[in-house]
Order: structure tokens, then C-alpha cells, then sequence
């Protein structure tokens, strides 16, 4: 789009006035981000938002101390540990033939 001294004048007018750069993209026949980029080479910013909302954060909640009888002897833990078995040894001509029978089979 191109831009002439009606366009700018216009543009500053409704964006000083609080309009979104969608609304002046409307008025103006050209797209949004026409319009950001212009507003962007000439400078133009809007203040930040003053938040909405003021949140009233509260503390986490404190945890009652247990009774010092649930955890007065540590129980171990027992973990198994089943023996793997071995992994299996191939010769070479074990994984060529293996090889071979992967590829016919992917056909």
C-alpha cells in the first residue's frame, strides 16, 4: 500500500484516539500488518496495560509435623534383582545370513 500524507494523518488521528490497528486496517482498506509496520517506522506505541486484576497470592499451606511413632524405624526397602540372561553371540556369517533374510523379507 502506498502511503500518502492524507493515510498518516488519518492513521495518527484514530490511533491517538484508541482505535486497534484492525479497526484503522478497515478503515483504511489495507491490511493490519500494513498498518503495524507503519505505526512501528513512525513510532508510535501504545502504553502498557495497567494490570486488571491485582491477585492475592497466598502463602503455601503449612504441614502438620506426623506423629514421631509412623516413622520411628526405617523399613529397607528389598529390591530384586533378577539376573539378565546373556546376550547372545552371532559369528559373522550368523548376521550376514540374518542380513539377508531382514532384506528379502522387507520386499
Amino acid at each position: 500500500m502506498g502511503w500518502d500524507a492524507k493515510d498518516i494523518a488519518l492513521l495518527k488521528k484514530l490511533w491517538s484516539a484508541g482505535q486497534s490497528a484492525a479497526q484503522i486496517a478497515r478503515r483504511l482498506g489495507c491490511s493490519r500488518n500494513a498498518v503495524c509496520g507503519m505505526l512501528t517506522r513512525m513510532g508510535l506505541k501504545r502504553g502498557r496495560k495497567p494490570p486488571t486484576a491485582r491477585p492475592n497470592i497466598r502463602p503455601p499451606p503449612k504441614l502438620r509435623p506426623t506423629s514421631s511413632a509412623a516413622c520411628a524405624s526405617p523399613v529397607a526397602k528389598k529390591v530384586s534383582r533378577a539376573k539378565r540372561p546373556e546376550p547372545k553371540e552371532f559369528s559373522k556369517q550368523q548376521l550376514y545370513a540374518i542380513l539377508a533374510e531382514a532384506v528379502r523379507n522387507t520386499g
